[in-house]
């Protein structure tokens, strides 16, 4: 493997490892702030920042700690952040589900639901009227596309001739909620088409195939200048059994916020040995010992950084 692809295995590693750093004082109870962990999402995070150039502009909602780790290369200004100390990324003011980073091309992460789509749709204005050549990246979640502004912001943007790439990382979940269970399918492809706008989707967790089609969609985007929508599949880890006198077998709880109680930064970087890890899949690139390498120096290197 060439350097530059070691490098991107690196940082699905420092993504994953920072989180489980987060995540052990997470269940010290150290934070006064909801977190919103992001374990299994790491590879379309790294994609992602690879893939932008200085005029593009990322939008976030409100698990967005995956890609403002992939912006900076440490660890110790997010924490900070999440310890609400003055230090921290924005001064201790916007803690985690608000957290944007403009020096690092992310103006704006919002805690409301749906409300990053709008703001990034004027994000993408602003550069079209401006001539800046360049894309607006929004993530939105499955429960994002439910609503309202969903719609209107794909409207919006088709209208206006918009560079807009809209990263809808599939998870299948809203809170304890599956999607089969709280509303009837969203054919976003369906969707999307019926508006003259580009899709694809993304599923498997590998990195590189990742990069590969964000490249070439972001150049659509800015040569056509119009929206894509990029669902991409993926499994939000860190689920749990809990024993109920209900459920004396274990109830799945799925994860959505807090500490995840069983993931253990001791037990490696990988959380399950299947293509719903992001690190695991690592392994189809690189061998074992390579990767445990790679994440010792890094765990070092983190524990260095935070001190």
């Amino acid at each position: 493997m060439k350097d530059f692809e070691l490098g991107l295995a690196k940082q699905v590693l420092r993504l994953r490892l920072s989180q489980m750093i987060i995540n052990e004082r997470y269940k010290n109870g150290d934070f006064k702030i909801p977190i919103h962990l992001a374990f299994g999402h790491e590879a379309i995070a790294v994609a992602v920042d690879s893939i932008m150039e200085k005029n593009d502009k990322m939008i976030l909602h409100h698990r967005n700690i995956h890609y403002n780790l992939s912006r900076v290369r440490g660890l110790k200004a997010t924490l900070e952040e999440y310890y609400l100390n003055k230090d921290g990324l924005a001064k201790g003011k916007q803690g985690s589900m608000n957290l944007c980073n403009p020096e690092k091309n992310i103006p704006y992460s919002s805690s409301i639901l749906g409300n990053n789509l709008a703001v990034g749709s004027g994000v993408a204005l602003g550069q079209k009227i401006n001539n800046i050549n360049g894309v607006a990246l929004i993530v939105v979640g499955d429960g994002g596309i439910e609503e309202g502004s969903f719609y209107e912001s794909l409207l919006f943007q088709k209208s206006n001739r918009l560079s807009v790439l809209i990263i809808i990382e599939n998870n299948q979940w809203s809170l304890a909620t599956r999607i089969d269970e709280r509303r009837c399918e969203i054919n976003i492809n369906k969707l999307a088409d019926s508006l003259d706008v580009s899709y694809i989707k993304l599923e498997g967790n590998d990195l590189f195939h990742y990069i590969k089609k964000l490249k070439e969609m972001r150049e659509f985007a800015l040569i056509n200048e119009t929206t894509v929508c990029i669902e991409v599949k993926l499994t939000t880890l860190g689920s749990w059994y809990m024993k109920t006198k209900e459920y004396p077998n274990g109830k799945f709880i799925n994860y959505h916020a807090g500490p995840a109680p069983t993931v253990n930064v001791a037990n490696g970087p990988v959380i399950t040995e299947s293509k719903e890890d992001p690190v695991y899949v690592l392994k189809k690139y690189f061998d074992e010992n390579t990767l445990k390498t790679y994440a010792d120096e890094l765990l070092t290197f983190l524990y260095e950084d935070i001190k």
